[in-house]
């Protein structure tokens, strides 16, 4: 193997643990919602899918999924197998596609403008948001037995939490634009 393709190998595991990382943080930096804690994941989910790009933007999101599986402590609210059975592991599945969908659209990006970022964005949040909401009515009906309806899932889960996702949208754009250049990826 040359240097030049080690080294390449190298810088894209340092960049996926750095986001693994800062998914990880962005877990603890809450603003308190009923129901659904909104985080900086999503921001770090997003933009590891676009500066990243789909495939090791997933996989910074996956790393982050399996570690808080495994125990670490990396969730909002703890790690460990039993976060499967938390009506929100839904959003964290979510994020997984989210990123996937972001990065590949970012890839395909004839022109990398900040409204192209944007709509990206979009589109991985309502997949975040969908996966999300239809994991925790699942899990909250059919599993642990504490039944919620279609009506307050999307006023509690949707309506009270996306505005500052789409803030986080947009901030991750004009993050991008700016980072982008910087990290030479």
């Amino acid at each position: 193997m040359n240097t030049t393709k080690q080294m390449s190998k190298t810088k894209n595991l340092i960049y996926c643990g750095l986001f693994t990382a800062l998914i990880a943080v962005g877990a603890f930096i809450k603003i308190p919602v009923p129901v659904v804690p909104f985080t900086l994941q999503f921001l770090f989910t997003t933009l590891a899918g676009l500066l990243l790009g789909a495939r090791l933007g997933t996989f910074s999101v996956a790393a982050y999924m399996i570690l808080g599986l495994a125990g670490l402590p990396i969730f909002s609210e703890g790690g460990g197998l039993w976060y499967l059975f938390k009506p929100s592991f839904g959003y964290i599945i979510g994020f997984c596609i989210g990123t996937f969908v972001t990065g590949l659209l970012a890839e395909r990006m004839k022109e990398k403008t900040a409204p192209r970022y944007i709509a990206a964005n979009l589109i991985g949040l309502l997949i975040v948001y969908a996966v999300g909401m239809a994991y925790y009515y699942v899990i909250c009906n059919y599993v642990i037995d504490t039944p919620i309806a279609v009506g307050p899932l999307f006023l509690y889960c949707f309506v009270l939490a996306v505005p500052g996702d789409i803030c986080l949208c947009i901030l991750a754009a004009f993050l991008v634009k700016r980072v982008k250049p910087a990290l030479e990826l």
